[in-house]
């Protein structure tokens, strides 16, 4: 088994009483993206006012070069960034038809930055949704393609559930959705947590996804895919969309760039760029592939299930997806009313988890071993006292 600790020493000996095992939540950088940071501040102080000609130039080209191969598409130039991805959502939003609700299809099990920003949009009946609970997984492609016949403006579905971890057949879904649909899948908790490929959908789908989680580079590097035709003039515009390969105003009308640079912002913090593709460079120089990731987290995770039955706390909660389902991302979900309390008790174990509602999350990453998995058991024993 892989490990990889020492590339991992200043998060870890910042706090070396912690266990850290929310890698879905907030994953550990590894110690290049330090230099990174660093590297990013010199290159402000080297180039000052021309800077953004070598952050939008080579370390933007860089940065989609990265994603581009990861998710095995045709052409880098496709890809958008911001610093969060719910400024993506607003450009997409705006991308649809302003004279009518937008008709959006979802599934229930959306992160905030969506099912928020939707919900409220719903109060002014601005949008019409039409969302697929994800339980049971079982049939949850079938039902979700089913409904993706209908007539819809968006439609939105996770490649993996952030309340959960089931990983849906993304590229399923995508080509059940009616070819005049824009469809877009929230990848955060897919992206480096598990082999993707997006080849053959890449003409179609939007791909949203970001350096906070599986990718370990931090805030402010989020990125975008955004398919060949597909929002040609989001309303929710930055001053960058007019960069790149710029499309000929017609009629007086703002111009637009017609690769990724259309769902560009305006100005932000780059050093997320730095870090992202400092990783992407350590990853490739280790060989560490999405592939790989994920076979560690597994590893882990199958570890961490078998003490499972010696821990009445956790033995008597619903693993939200079964062991043998291979549909997984890279985190365990138990639900169990005690999950707000377990998760405040084992912080003050110094374990963090994750908890939503109640659910528990337990992610796993490759800052780990099965040293940390058996401390974080004997600590979960500890904590049993309190729930007995």
């Amino acid at each position: 088994m892989l490990d990889l600790r020492s590339h991992f020493s200043r998060f870890l000996t910042a706090a070396p009483e912690r266990l850290h095992f929310a890698a879905h939540s907030h994953h550990p950088w590894p110690d290049v993206t330090r230099e990174a940071h660093l590297q990013a501040w010199d290159d402000a102080a080297r180039l000052v006012d021309d800077k953004w000609e070598h952050v939008l130039g080579p370390v933007f080209d860089e940065f989609r070069a990265h994603v581009a191969g990861h998710l095995a598409l045709p052409d880098p130039g496709t890809i958008a960034v911001a610093p969060n991805t719910h400024e993506f959502l607003k450009r997409l939003l705006s991308a649809c038809p302003a004279d009518r609700p937008v008709r959006i299809l979802t599934s229930d099990g959306e992160f905030h930055s969506f099912s928020r920003q939707i919900a409220r949009l719903e109060e002014d009946e601005a949008v019409a949704v039409t969302r697929v609970p994800v339980e049971p997984f079982a049939t949850f492609e079938d039902r979700f393609c089913a409904a993706a016949g209908g007539a819809f403006d968006l439609v939105f579905v996770s490649q993996v559930f952030f309340n959960s971890g089931f990983a849906a057949d993304a590229r399923r879904l995508v080509e059940a959705v009616r070819s005049d649909a824009m469809a877009v899948i929230d990848g955060y908790h897919g992206f480096m947590a598990r082999a993707t490929d997006l080849s053959t959908i890449a003409d179609r789908a939007f791909y949203i996804a970001g350096g906070y989680k599986y990718a370990m580079a931090g805030e402010g590097a989020c990125f975008m895919h955004c398919p060949p035709g597909w929002g040609l003039r989001p309303r929710d515009t930055g001053w960058y969309a007019a960069f790149g390969n710029l499309a000929n105003a017609q009629r007086g009308q703002v111009g637009y760039s017609d690769d990724g640079w259309r769902f560009m912002g305006a100005t932000f913090d780059p050093s997320g760029l730095y870090r992202f593709n400092a990783v992407m460079r350590w990853l490739h120089g280790e060989g560490i592939t999405p592939s790989i990731v994920h076979a560690h987290a597994t590893a882990l995770q199958q570890h961490f299930l078998r003490h499972v039955p010696c821990l009445p706390v956790l033995h008597e909660a619903r693993l939200v997806v079964p062991q043998d389902e291979m549909r997984r991302g890279n985190f365990l979900t138990f639900e169990t009313p005690e999950a707000r309390s377990l998760y405040t008790l084992l912080k003050r174990y110094h374990v963090i988890t994750d908890v939503r509602g109640d659910r528990l999350r337990i992610g796993f990453g490759l800052y780990q071993t099965q040293l940390e998995v058996d401390e974080f058991v004997r600590r979960l024993q500890t904590t049993e006292a309190a729930f007995a």
